[in-house]
């Protein structure tokens, strides 16, 4: 009421509007009284809020104006003037958006949702107060977690129910179940399904109507009935799962294996009511576990009385056991079988008829003609070589004589040879870095892969193209190492890249199988990459291809690092089969093969030698062990009588610790080195040799 129309009203008037206006502030206080008392006795969690929204009208946070007793209990803190944030940092984006959107619209919204930052579910009602600019909302919301959470728990257990129900079908149909039984304990009542019935040619409708237990347990095998009662009485004393194991009489008259599974369940007071169970057929289970326990009981057996037969048994499962770890590379032994014999078979039949003509223009004094055929035998000879030596690679079983190696300078020293070999079409480049580290490795096997890997990468490149020789230092970090299927730990790695047709993935998996080539027939052994895995492999390594298709190849190997100096490699003396022995000086020879102690002895003889001969390890060890004397010994290393040539020349080394030896040995048994690494004053040879290669080495073991 204005001034105005106040200043013309009479006295009474006056009197009467202010008590107008005390009745109407008793009524507003008496009714805020009671919109409190309700608001503060109320359950539901009651609060007003003031949405906070960013200059892009996006809500970005919510202030809570008032809240009641409930909401307080709900959210466990007094939130009142507080905004939301300060205390539920990472309340989800859902809470604001919602009530931005119920300010901002000024339409109400029910929901529920669960709120992570309180652990909680709440079903909440949210409308718009005030006026539309103060952007404020009334929510009223309530804890449901115990409701959602029994929703949950039901949701689940009828899944588990419906699971069970199917998996009980399933095993109906399939077989495994042959029947159900329900046996209810106070009236001694049990009933049985069809299928029960049906199994023991009994009436299915007194099965449904009750069957005496009597004859129930009268079709179980005699000598099973006293553990059966034992088992039931056992369970009914105690509740719970039942499981047993017995013999029954189905209706063809025979015995049977089954086994009972139930469960017997109690009242409140403790009584046993229900027994409700499943028969499930074991007779093939039990079968097979006595077929099991006969083996075990004939393993035993073995073990008792034969233990040498059982260690070949054990042996024959193990091996059969990484047969079937190598299934995967059956097609390549496979192919390694046939190729063995058709390179064999090619290489001896141009060997044999060698011979046999040379036997031939012998006999008839054509001698002029017989030069031609010791090359071609020498010549099939040499391949054979090379092929087992690849094969050896391929296997890891090659006989490597590893030492520190300069691999800058060892690919320095075969560039021009490997230009000449790839020739002018290709351009030829290597790069490295000055401070390579030293690899341990066989340099001659290393030389050998090298130039296996360009050749394979002038094939690639019919046109021509480049190919770049790198090498490098690498530190491989164990998630590498496993990526790599290698060892972690610090390796130098040798890269032939090349510019040529590249590889598609399926090629690259069968790049290393023996045999493997991509090649036109006669234009490749498919070999080479084989016995390059197979010797990086045996030296510690490993090798890895990455190709594209059009775009090239790169082939890495990578050996492991060597702790000392690159050793420096030292000329071999030069000449012929002439005597260059000293007086007296002596030369143990000991092989188990006739033809090698000849020859080797011959080649002594040439050189002017003492050659002493020995055909098994106890043999060279006694002649050792006299006062005779030595000053080179030659040995193979697998010698027959149960004593190896490392271990000969170990026991020798006792009284002689200066020997000198000279391994000959086509085989790499695991007994020749040491921690990867000859002893000092070992040499290794592999068979087959060339007789001059076999004198210089002699010559210059002595002489060192």
């Amino acid at each position: 009421m204005s001034a105005a129309v106040l200043d013309s009203l009479s006295r009474e008037e006056l009197e009467a509007e202010v008590l107008r206006l005390r009745t109407t502030e008793a009524a507003l206080r008496v009714s805020e009284e009671r919109f409190r008392t309700i608001l503060e006795t109320v359950d539901a969690a009651f609060a007003i809020v003031q949405v906070k929204f960013d200059a892009d009208d996006r809500p970005v946070d919510y202030r809570f104006l008032e809240a009641n007793p409930a909401f307080e209990r709900e959210a466990g803190v007094n939130l009142r003037g507080k905004w939301v944030t300060e205390f539920a940092p990472e309340l989800e984006r859902f809470w604001f958006e919602t009530y931005g959107r119920v300010a901002r619209t000024r339409e109400p919204e029910n929901f529920e949702s669960y709120a992570k930052a309180f652990s909680r579910w709440f079903d909440v009602r949210a409308v718009p107060v005030g006026a539309p600019a103060d952007r404020q909302i009334a929510i009223i919301f309530n804890d449901v977690t115990v409701r959602r959470e029994a929703e949950e728990r039901l949701r689940a257990s009828e899944a588990l129910a419906r699971a069970n129900i199917e998996r009980v079908q399933l095993a109906l149909e399939a077989g495994a179940i042959i029947g159900t039984w329900h046996w209810d304990l106070p009236t001694d009542r049990f009933t049985v399904d069809e299928g029960f019935a049906r199994s023991f040619g009994l009436d299915p409708a007194l099965g449904r109507e009750g069957i005496p237990l009597a004859k129930i347990v009268a079709t179980v095998h005699p000598d099973d009935q006293a553990g059966l009662a034992a088992a039931i009485d056992e369970v009914v004393a105690r509740g719970g799962a039942y499981a047993h194991q017995y013999r029954v009489r189905r209706a063809d008259g025979r015995y049977y294996w089954i086994e009972a599974n139930g469960r017997v369940d109690f009242g409140p007071d403790g009584t046993p009511l229900s027994f409700p169970g499943v028969l499930l057929n074991v007779e093939e289970r039990r079968a097979v576990e006595q077929e099991r326990d006969r083996a075990i009981a004939q393993l035993r057996a073995l073990t008792e009385t034969l233990e040498q037969r059982v260690g070949e048994r054990t042996a024959e499962l193990m091996n059969a056991e990484e047969q079937l770890r190598q299934s995967q590379k059956m097609e390549a032994v496979g192919q390694l079988t046939g190729g063995l014999a058709h390179d064999f078979n090619n290489l001896l039949a141009g060997i044999s008829g060698s011979l046999e003509l040379m036997n031939t223009r012998i006999s008839q004094g054509r001698l002029t003609e017989i030069d031609k055929y010791m090359v071609a035998a020498q010549g099939a000879t040499k391949r054979a070589a090379a092929l087992t030596h690849r094969l050896l690679a391929f296997s890891r079983r090659q006989t490597l004589a590893p030492k520190g190696t300069d691999v800058n300078a060892l690919v320095g020293g075969m560039l021009d040879l490997i230009q000449r070999t790839v020739g002018p079409g290709v351009q030829l480049e290597m790069a490295g870095p000055d401070d390579l580290w030293p690899a341990l490795v066989d340099p001659s096997q290393l030389e050998n892969a090298l130039l296996n890997l360009c050749i394979n990468a002038r094939d690639a490149m019919p046109e021509g193209g480049r190919i770049v020789i790198e090498t490098a230092n690498r530190r491989i970090d164990p998630h590498a190492a496993r990526r790599q299927d290698m060892p972690d730990g610090e390796y130098l790695s040798l890269s032939v890249a090349d510019t040529g047709t590249g590889m598609a993935p399926e090629v690259v998996a069968k790049a290393f199988d023996p045999f493997f080539t991509t090649k036109p027939l006669g234009r490749g052994t498919g070999l080479g990459l084989s016995m390059i895995y197979g010797f990086a492999k045996q030296s510690g390594g490993q090798v890895r291809i990455h190709s594209t298709v059009g775009e090239g190849t790169t082939v890495s190997i990578y050996l492991p690092r060597h702790g000392g100096e690159a050793e420096r490699d030292e000329a071999l003396p030069q000449g012929g089969l002439i005597p260059v022995a000293e007086a007296g000086e002596t030369v143990l020879v000991v092989d188990d093969e006739p033809s090698v102690r000849m020859l080797v002895t011959d080649v002594l003889g040439e050189l002017g030698y003492t050659a002493l001969e020995a055909a098994d390890g106890a043999g060279g060890l006694t002649i050792l062990q006299s006062d005779a004397r030595i000053d080179l010994l030659v040995t193979d290393v697998g010698l027959p009588g149960g004593l190896n040539g490392r271990q000969m020349a170990d026991a020798a080394r006792t009284t002689r610790p200066d020997l000198k030896v000279l391994f000959i040995t086509g085989y790499a048994e695991n007994a020749l080195l040491t921690n990867g690494e000859l002893d000092p004053g070992m040499a290794v040879l592999t068979k087959p040799f060339a007789v001059d290669a076999l004198a210089a080495r002699i010559r210059e073991i002595i002489a060192r």
